[in-house]
């Protein structure tokens, strides 16, 4: 089996910049899975459709390509909570599965990074880590990321919106939010960049060897 290391978590907790980190120290192409849920539900806003449309954020979701994403507005407040609500459809999780799994199916193997990777999209990847933080924490990251982009911020209002997307993601039917029962738990609450990267460098090390 090729090099996979799948990497889970809740919003802001970090897991996307320690997939990436790890990408990069290990030469492997990275998805951010998250990404397509976003660009699924900014086709649907784009159109004018309304997000619990299932049939059009199927067709949204089938008609992706991996290579056109603005990520610039995709990791916009607004699609993070757009995109809470279209993956919450089992039909459009269903309808980017095989999309996810060919990447990870590279022979070089990757790193893939979202909320069901380590349960249903690479439940045999060797590599599973579970990233974790508090809300407050979370809702703090996400402030400060949305106000270097020049957004306007309002700290309440996005721990308000971090509570709920936790809610969204681990009660819904589809592939619920949750730690794989082989996956590493990884809390980055009181931990910064460097130490959390290298605390899931370790992790992954022990796992490869």
């Amino acid at each position: 089996m090729s090099f996979v290391i799948a990497i889970d978590g809740p919003a802001a907790s970090g897991k996307g910049t320690l997939a990436r980190r790890l990408a990069q120290h290990y030469g492997l192409p990275h998805l951010d899975t998250g990404l397509l849920y976003r660009a699924t539900a900014c086709a649907l806003l784009d159109e004018g459709l309304p997000l619990d449309d299932v049939e059009a954020a199927v067709e949204a979701a089938r008609g992706l390509s991996l290579t056109d994403f603005d990520e610039t507005r995709l990791r916009g407040r607004e699609m993070g909570e757009a995109a809470s609500v279209v993956a919450a459809m089992p039909p459009v999780r269903a309808a980017l599965i095989d999309m996810q799994q060919a990447f990870a199916a590279r022979p070089e193997g990757a790193v893939l990074d979202g909320r069901d990777i380590g349960t249903v999209i690479c439940p045999q990847a060797r590599v599973k880590i579970f990233v974790t933080a508090t809300p407050e924490t979370r809702a703090q990251r996400r402030a400060l990321e949305l106000a270097a982009r020049g957004e306007d911020v309002d700290y309440t209002a996005i721990l308000d919106d971090v509570r709920k997307r936790d809610a969204r993601d681990s009660e819904r039917s589809a592939a619920p939010l949750k730690a794989a029962e082989d996956a590493a738990l990884l809390d980055t609450s009181e931990l910064d960049r460097d130490e959390a990267f290298a605390a899931a460098l370790a992790i992954t090390q022990a796992r490869r060897d």
